[in-house]
């Protein structure tokens, strides 16, 4: 039994004829007759009375009508939520990613996404680069959000693109004696009582921090510790000293506080997206889209490494 059985069926019961019902189905009487006598030697009953009024259903025949109704409905929202996977429309998406990209860029793309996907279910977890690159790896997540691009066993298995540039800036409260000033050198910093990062991905920005300081910097051996950047610019506001983190804190300004730039320019290690270079679902298709079209600096990278990747 075939979905067009059901299909004469239902056309023959509407039009009460052989010769209309084939009319509308756009085949000729004698095949459709043939067809409905098939599938009513298939079933094991009479599905129509064959009268001079016309062609009706037998009891049989209507309760067999009803559930091939619902059949054909069944189908055709399978063929429905088909196209939609297919399309990255459903699904699930599971990105780890480190704090501060809630910063930049991580809302302007979510937001899109959430707007153009929303039935896609987000599975979004909080991490340190080094336990989503482990997940990744693991197949634990799709997509992670890291502070420098993954390493360790495996990570040559995955496509990894740079997503955001940083540097170093400094934050402080309004009634530092530096606020106003649009930069602070690195013997400022010096003499200053420092706020930073003791975040899981503190070892990549430390490393930054000593070589702009000095390795044994009295600075740093005093510095207050921070959980993150949020905590860092709050600090500063509250006038505890001057907050040193990456330049996506400009994207959290803070009443009573002052940004600058840190000066000789210190880059950070980039902020990195990666996945599998095995995985070609549709929603992490999308994604991707997603992430190009939010992003238009990262698409040329993004494609170039998928190029790498794919089959000769």
């Amino acid at each position: 039994m075939e979905a067009r059985h059901l299909r004469y069926a239902l056309a023959l019961a509407e039009h009460e004829h052989f010769g209309r019902a084939a009319g509308a189905l756009g085949i000729a009487q004698p095949p459709l007759s043939k067809q409905i006598a098939d599938l009513e030697r298939e079933v094991g009953a009479p599905l129509f009375d064959r009268t001079r009024q016309g062609v009706f259903p037998t009891a049989a025949g209507e309760a067999f009508l009803a559930r091939a109704r619902r059949a054909l409905d069944e189908i055709a929202a399978a063929v429905l939520d088909a196209g939609r996977a297919a399309r990255g429309e459903t699904g699930r998406l599971r990105l780890g990613f480190i704090a501060s990209a809630l910063l930049d860029p991580l809302p302007g793309v979510l937001r899109r996404f959430g707007r153009e996907r929303p039935d896609v279910r987000l599975e979004l977890q909080e991490m340190a680069t080094s336990r989503s690159t482990a997940a990744l790896l693991a197949g634990e997540l799709d997509v992670a959000i890291t502070l420098g691009p993954p390493r360790g066993a495996g990570a040559e298995h995955l496509v990894s693109v740079p997503i955001g540039h940083d540097h170093l800036v400094a934050v402080m409260s309004t009634a530092h004696p530096n606020a106003g000033r649009p930069s602070v050198s690195v013997a400022q910093l010096r003499r200053q009582r420092l706020i930073v990062s003791a975040g899981e991905d503190e070892p990549a920005v430390g490393a930054s921090l000593r070589a702009l300081l000095g390795k044994d910097s009295p600075a740093l051996g005093g510095a207050t510790v921070a959980r993150d950047v949020h905590t860092i610019v709050g600090l500063a506001a509250s006038g505890v000293g001057v907050g040193l983190g990456p330049s996506r804190m400009l994207a959290a300004p803070r009443p009573g506080t002052w940004f600058c730039e840190v000066t000789p320019r210190t880059p950070l290690p980039d902020l990195v997206l990666s996945f599998a270079a095995k995985d070609h679902s549709p929603v992490l298709s999308a994604f991707l889209d997603t992430i190009r079209r939010n992003c238009p600096d990262v698409g040329a990278a993004l494609d170039h490494r998928l190029r790498l990747t794919e089959p000769e």
